[in-house]
């Protein structure tokens, strides 16, 4: 599979990479922009000079602004300060200001500021009109964690003084959050792999050698990159970079466990670009994204998750190059890898490459080789169903369906070095070894334990699957038929049969390089229509229930359902492989069980069973929620026409995630509790949670959970955008929704130290000017005062209007009831409500 030699096209140099920041016309000239990048707000803007001059110590603020210009500041409102002229900005020095925020307000010391904090939840700041002399009070958790994130970029870009808009910090927390996804996440989670960045993208922290060093191996299939690299070692001896060139058949199972002496980073998709100066070829690694926390590599399933947000935040061009590095990756290694290190060589993931290269072969369609681009794709999950999917041990004769069974020696050496010890200990006792003695002589051989064996055999499994860990898997995943992967297989087959019949002609010619051993060498659609046929109809005879409307894991050795109640069963409905009687079925009596504050939980807690000291929670199992389990259920049910539950289940994982992000400090993480309504990010079980950990300011959140929030916002309506951008339960919407204002307003509960969204603050501020009242709105955390006030105002109007018939509201109002989620009729029963 690596003999055959890669040929790259030339590229011409870019002067800047693509994935930075991506600034418009408008952000580069309108340096005023209060929601600029961090580059721009903190680069441009506050450039030499320009803080003093352009926007600081003028008694009154240049006429220069977004407003005077007739610019709209990205069609958002900002507040003005108390010359009510124009939008309040703060002079700050920074370092002083970062100083006494963190002592007055983090008094847990993390360097963050949460709702876990008993400070005064205010500071004061000048303004940068009167040259910081006239003061405004900033306050809540919400506002002074976005200070102190503000604070941090800017030290970031070494300021010393900057003019900080409020509008950076009140700033609609949907808004603010999706944006910071589009401009900032992506671009930080995004790396390469050439000889720019070798020393910090090749060090491993789970390099357990002597003598940890930059190891990149090569595959035999591509001798230009191995070239490349020998001479990036020879020209920066100081980063004792060892390029080694991979065996002939580097999925060996002795040869990877071997590896594991030198563990190293395994070589991805280039481009070439112009020689050097010396006239030797040059080549640049392609982008790619990586899931963030500990987590620096190339990931199989997490990239395809990664793509759906991508794309609609105008990313084709980062989609496109992970599409790339797969098809490099099955060609040369035989598979999509777990991700990109040696000692992931037999293992592969829950496979998506049909999904994600049609996804983003629609985006890209209009350029030149967009339909190379998706042949070579295809041509790919073809070489990958066979090879790695329809072959033993991982496909299953007698039931026709496959299962997750990667290959390997000994103990997986990617785990933390405790991980196994309650497992090999005993072992290690039973030979009078020590713990280190009797791993190196079971992985090699020299003792035999059959019960390690199966164990390990599972182990394995179960981190193919990417679902590590569950009880849904545990000791049994290798013998499990699982509805993921076969729901997968289904979509592999069904996309590739459409492909074939669409783009190429019914008839795709297989070359040489990408044919599979004993396998055609012309592919048909009728073949996989077959294929999908055969698959479906086996999930329906092995894995339906129809009392219990689920599809469960099919157990090969045992020839049973499981009947463990996985989110996994909804994959089905986003392959288009249940019909649509069992997708009625499933929304009906499966759905309920899954479904709880935040979204839809991975298991029911009925099916992990109890948690104790000796059988400790797994963190895909109950009560924990997972990005990739909301995608699929939100994708399935709009496939089969439930758009109400997709967009329902959507609320309430944007809900939760949003909660959190203003609740502590920006944070966005791995996985979520979604049964807690207060810090569902703290989660403790197994590995923690990635993305936690951070001082200030949260750089990267985490990939998948980027591409759900941004994937789900264009899931949910504008009603519901607004409500959530309000920071409003699922529960408040629909009470509110449905007409139940009196239940709503009893029903509501101000959130602590949460501001209210700036778009609500506007319009009712709007609403005052007019002099207009909203009775039955009283959720809006304003003072006891301002609630009199409005009643004596809807008093004198009740009063003024008697026998004039129904009053209608302004324009002011509408947008207040819109802002909230209220229609017309609903704002008129609340009215009426309040006469009687």
């Amino acid at each position: 599979m690596s003999a055959q030699q890669s040929a790259l096209p030339i590229h011409a140099p870019i002067s800047k990479d693509h994935e930075h920041k991506q600034q418009t016309t408008t952000q580069r000239k309108n340096t005023l922009d209060p929601y600029a990048t961090p580059d721009v707000y903190y680069g441009e803007s506050h450039g030499p000079r320009k803080v003093a001059k352009g926007r600081t110590y003028s008694s009154v603020e240049p006429k220069h602004n977004t407003i005077a210009a007739g610019l709209k500041p990205q069609g958002r409102r900002q507040s003005h300060d108390a010359q009510g002229s124009t939008p309040r900005r703060f002079l700050l020095d920074v370092d002083e200001t970062l100083k006494n925020l963190l002592a007055r307000e983090d008094t847990d010391h993390n360097i963050q500021i949460t709702i876990d904090d008993h400070g005064p939840k205010s500071i004061f700041l000048g303004t940068a009109n009167s040259g910081a002399y006239h003061r405004f009070d900033v306050r809540g958790t919400y506002m002074l964690s976005n200070l102190l994130q503000e604070l941090c970029q800017a030290k970031k870009h070494g300021r010393k003084q900057i003019v900080l808009d409020e509008a950076r910090l009140n700033e609609n927390p949907v808004n603010r959050l999706a944006r910071l996804i589009k401009d900032e996440f992506w671009p930080n989670l995004t790396r390469r792999i050439d000889g720019g960045n070798i020393a910090q993208v090749a060090r491993d922290p789970k390099d357990w050698t002597a003598n940890p060093h930059p190891r990149m191996y090569v595959p035999r299939g591509a001798p230009e990159q191995f070239e490349y690299y020998q001479r990036i070692a020879r020209e920066k001896p100081e980063l004792n970079l060892e390029v080694i060139y991979l065996a002939d058949n580097p999925s060996e199972d002795a040869y990877v466990r071997d590896l594991n002496a030198a563990p190293g980073l395994l070589a991805v998709a280039m481009e070439r670009i112009a020689d050097t100066k010396q006239g030797e070829p040059d080549y640049r690694g392609l982008p790619f994204v990586v899931p963030g926390g500990r987590f620096n590599e190339l990931y199989g399933w997490d990239s395809y998750m990664e793509t759906l947000g991508l794309l609609i935040n105008g990313r084709a061009d980062l989609a496109e190059a992970m599409v790339k590095h797969f098809c490099f990756c099955i060609r040369h290694y035989g598979k999509i890898l777990n991700a990109n290190r040696t000692y992931y060589l037999c293992r592969s993931q829950p496979p998506f490459l049909t999904d994600m290269a049609l996804r983003v072969h629609e985006h890209i369609r209009h350029r030149p080789g967009s339909t190379q681009f998706l042949k070579a794709a295809i041509l790919a999950a073809i070489k990958d169903y066979y090879g790695t999917w329809m072959s033993k041990p991982r496909y299953d004769e007698k039931s026709g369906l496959s299962r997750y069974v990667p290959s390997g020696l000994g103990v997986p050496p990617e785990t933390e070095a405790s991980h196994f010890v309650h497992v090999l200990t005993p072992y290690a006792k039973k030979h009078g070894m020590t713990f280190d003695q009797f791993v190196e002589a079971y992985n090699h051989g020299t003792i035999r334990e059959p019960e390690l064996d199966e164990y390990f055999l599972h182990d394995r499994a179960v981190r193919e699957s990417g679902h590590d860990t569950s009880y849904r898997l545990e000791r049994v995943a290798a013998h499990l038929a699982t509805v993921d992967l076969n729901s997968l297989l289904y979509k592999i087959e069904a996309d590739i049969a459409r492909t074939i019949r669409n783009f190429f002609g019914d008839n795709l010619q297989i070359p040489p390089e990408w044919q599979a051993k004993g396998q055609p060498s012309v592919e048909t659609s009728s073949t996989w229509d077959r294929r999908a046929r055969k698959r479906r109809l086996q999930m329906d005879n092995l894995m339906w229930d129809e009392d219990k409307g689920m599809f469960f894991d099919y157990n090969t050795e045992k020839q049973e359902q499981t009947g463990y109640e996985s989110a996994t069963t909804f994959w089905a409905m986003w392959a288009g492989a249940a019909t649509p009687r069992q997708a009625t079925i499933m929304v009906e009596r499966a759905l309920p069980r899954f479904e709880v504050h935040g979204g839809l939980v991975s298991g029911t807690e009925e099916s992990r069973g109890p948690v104790s000291l000796s059988r400790p929670n797994r963190q895909w199992d109950y009560p924990f929620g997972w990005a990739p389990q909301q995608i699929l259920a939100w994708t399935g049910l709009l496939r089969y026409g439930f758009e109400e539950d997709a967009q329902r289940l959507a609320y309430r994982w944007i809900y939760m995630v949003t909660k959190a992000f203003v609740d502590f400090n920006g944070v966005v993480v791995e996985k979520y509790d979604v049964t807690q309504q207060v810090a569902p990010h703290k989660v403790t079980a197994e590995y923690g949670n990635q993305g936690a950990d951070f001082k200030g300011l949260a750089e990267e959140g985490f990939g998948w959970v980027n591409a759900s929030y941004v994937y789900g916002l264009n899931i949910v309506n504008a009603h519901m955008k607004r409500a959530l951008g309000a920071v409003t339960t699922w529960d408040t919407f629909k009470k509110m929704t449905q007409g139940d204002a009196v239940a709503a307003k009893k029903a509501f509960e101000p959130p602590t130290s949460v501001h209210v969204a700036q778009h609500v603050q506007d319009a009712m501020h709007e609403v005052q000017h007019e002099h207009e009242s909203l009775v039955g709105i009283s959720h809006l955390p304003y003072s006891k005062e301002d609630e009199r006030e409005r009643q004596l105002h809807h008093h004198v109007e009740k009063e003024g209007e008697e026998g004039h018939g129904h009053r209608q509201e302004t324009a002011a109002e509408k947008r207040v009831l819109a802002a909230i989620g209220l229609s017309d009729e609903e704002a008129g029963e609340v009215d009426g409500v309040n006469e009687k």
